[in-house]
C-alpha cells in the first residue's frame, strides 16, 4: 500500500481515502504509524461529539437530527458508528448507515460503521486515531456513537470534546450509567423519547443523581427530546454549542486533549512493552524451563524480564 498517497489522499478530503485509512485503523495494521506521522500536524481544528447510550434510545436519529443542525450551520460533519463487540463478526453493523440514508447524497457529510477488530488496546486506541484522520481531512464536527453503557463507552466519552449521553423511559439506564461511572464522564444528558409515559421521571432522577454528587465546573444538563419529531432538537444543538464555547473559554478543552493524548500514547507504551515481553518470554526457554519446574515463581520471572528490558 502506497502510504505516502493515502495521507495525501486524506489531506486532499477524497472519501476513499478517509475510507481506506479508517481501515487500517480497525485492522490494526503496521502501516498505520506511517499514516499517523503523516497527518499528526494537520489535526486539532476539529470539534468532537461523543454519541452514547443503550439500543434503542434513539441515536442514530438525534445524530441524523445533529447533522442536519450542523449542515445548516455550514459545517462539514462526519459520523463515527463504533461497534467494540465484534469477535464473531468481525466488522461493524450498517443500520447506522442506513438510517442516515437523508445525508447519503451530501458530499460534505461521511458517514462510517466501525469496528475495533484487530487494533490492540480496542476502543482506547481505535476511535482517538479515527477521529484523527477524520480531523486531518477537514471535518468541523466529528460525530463518534457507539452502543451500551461501560468502559467501552467511558473510552469514547473520553475521547472526544463533549460527551452526549442518551437515556430513554422504561429501560432503567440512569442506575446502569450510575454504576458504570458515566454520570461523571458526560456533559450533557438527552432523555430521548420524551413523548413517552414515564420521561419526566427519568429527568427528574437523572437530575437528583447528579445532585448527589460533588460540584463540577460544567453542570451537565438534562434535556427532553422526541427526535422523531424534532422536538427539543434546537435546544439540544444550542446547548451542545454552549458547552464548546465553554471548554474552549475556561480551557476545559484544551486540558481534556491534553490528558487524552497522554493516555494514548500511555496506552500505546503500555502495548508496545507487553509485546516485547511477551517475545522475550517464549524465546527463553530455560527461563520457561525453571518456571514449569516450579524453579522460579512468575513474580521472579516478571522481575528477570524486566531487568533484562532495563539493562
Amino acid at each position: 500500500m502506497d502510504i505516502e498517497a493515502l495521507t495525501q489522499g486524506v489531506l486532499d478530503r477524497e472519501a476513499r481515502a478517509v475510507a481506506r485509512a479508517i481501515s487500517l485503523v480497525e485492522d490494526g495494521r503496521p502501516e498505520l504509524a506511517t499514516l499517523s506521522a503523516g497527518i499528526y500536524r494537520h489535526t486539532g481544528s476539529a470539534a468532537t461529539l461523543g454519541l452514547t447510550g443503550a439500543p434503542g434510545v434513539g441515536k442514530s436519529t438525534l445524530a441524523t437530527a445533529l447533522v442536519r443542525a450542523a449542515r445548516a450551520a455550514g459545517q462539514r460533519v462526519a459520523v463515527l458508528a463504533i461497534d467494540p463487540t465484534s469477535p464473531y463478526t468481525g466488522g461493524a453493523l450498517l443500520g447506522d448507515r442506513v438510517r442516515m440514508q437523508e445525508h447519503a447524497t451530501d458530499p460534505d457529510v461521511f458517514i462510517r460503521s466501525m469496528a475495533t477488530r484487530g487494533h490492540l488496546g480496542g476502543m482506547a486506541l481505535a476511535a482517538p486515531e479515527a477521529v484523527r484522520i477524520l480531523d486531518a481531512a477537514g471535518f468541523d464536527l466529528v460525530i463518534v456513537e457507539t452502543v451500551g453503557v461501560g468502559q467501552a463507552e467511558i473510552d469514547v466519552a473520553a475521547a472526544t470534546d463533549t460527551a452526549v449521553v442518551v437515556l430513554a423511559p422504561g429501560l432503567g439506564d440512569a442506575v446502569q450509567m450510575a454504576k458504570a461511572g458515566i454520570l461523571e464522564v458526560a456533559d450533557v444528558f438527552v432523555v430521548n423519547k420524551a413523548d413517552r409515559e414515564g420521561a419526566p421521571a427519568v429527568v427528574r432522577e437523572l437530575r437528583q443523581m447528579l445532585h448527589l454528587g460533588p460540584p463540577r465546573p460544567w453542570d451537565p444538563p438534562v434535556l427532553a427530546t422526541a427526535a422523531t419529531t424534532d422536538e427539543g432538537l434546537a435546544e439540544l444543538w444550542s446547548t451542545i454549542e454552549e458547552h464548546a464555547r465553554w471548554a474552549d473559554a475556561s480551557g476545559a478543552r484544551d486540558e481534556k486533549r491534553r490528558e487524552r493524548l497522554l493516555r494514548e500514547v500511555e496506552s500505546l507504551g503500555a502495548e508496545r512493552l507487553r509485546l516485547e515481553l511477551t517475545a522475550a518470554l517464549q524465546a527463553d526457554a530455560d527461563l520457561l524451563a525453571r518456571l514449569a519446574a516450579r524453579e522460579v515463581d512468575p513474580y521472579g520471572a516478571a522481575d528477570e524480564l524486566a531487568g533484562r528490558m532495563r539493562a
